[in-house]
């Protein structure tokens, strides 16, 4: 938020979902795609609510979108390149030990794939 309110700049909030998966069952109700698909597009609008509070409050522009990807990191980038972003900034959670092994951490994911420069902060 400090960079871009010092330097002028637009932020760009990015959600990545994941596709809508085909029908499931919780306790005996079924869920369609479209239903799923409606309930993690609101999570990602609650989870990007807090980032266009705090640059309306810091006097910044934002936008915020969701994108649909089947890996997250090649969501960021990909939104990243259509919003013609100058960098990326990201936290870490910090799971860089086996379980970043096994699984892969995301963050490292677009470190090692992105040509923009990427802050990650944790």
């Amino acid at each position: 938020m400090e960079i871009a309110h010092a330097f002028g700049g637009t932020l760009v909030g990015i959600y990545v979902i994941p596709p809508s998966i085909p029908p499931m069952y919780h306790e005996g109700t079924r869920y369609s795609p479209q239903a799923h698909q409606r309930y993690i597009e609101k999570l990602a609008r609650k989870a990007l609510a807090p980032v266009e509070a705090a640059a309306r409050a810091a006097g910044v522009r934002c936008m915020t979108r969701h994108v649909s990807a089947k890996q997250i990191w090649r969501g960021i980038l990909r939104a990243a390149r259509a919003h013609k972003c100058d960098f990326i900034v990201m936290a870490s959670r910090g799971h860089w030990g086996l379980e970043g092994q096994i699984v892969g951490s995301e963050t490292m994911k677009v470190l090692a794939h992105s040509k923009l420069p990427v802050l990650v902060c944790r």
